[in-house]
């Protein structure tokens, strides 16, 4: 059974960091891309950043790019997400899962995460 942990979310001020951690079990962790992607309250699921495999491949959304960074741990079979600059509009509750080949081949459409998240809080 596929499961997925997320951590390190928490409050943080206007152009402050934070470090995502994802602990991923029930699969083949090496063998898959991944991807982060967050649900801001009110709004769909959006897609933020897909690292193939091998970790040699990144993607990021327009909206974190140079910001943003995905990497993965494949032994260890973890996931991070380091983000920096942080804006208000990144408040959001962000999810790691299993991604498509192709980014741009998922759709929030009927998706749903497999874990429960963390949240992240930009405000002064």
């Amino acid at each position: 059974q596929v499961h997925m942990v997320e951590s390190g979310g928490g409050v943080v001020q206007p152009g402050g960091s934070l470090r995502l951690s994802c602990r991923a079990s029930g699969f083949t962790f090496g063998r898959y891309p991944m991807m982060w992607v967050r649900q801001a309250p009110g709004k769909e699921f959006e897609w933020v950043s897909t690292i193939n495999n091998g970790g040699s491949r990144t993607y990021y959304a327009d909206s974190v790019k140079g910001r943003f960074t995905i990497s993965r741990d494949n032994p260890k079979r973890m996931l991070f997400l380091q983000l920096n600059s942080l804006k208000t509009e990144d408040t959001a509750t962000y999810y790691c899962a299993e991604a498509k080949e192709r980014p741009e081949d998922w759709t929030p459409d009927g998706w749903s995460p497999p874990g429960q998240g963390t949240q992240v809080t930009v405000s002064s």
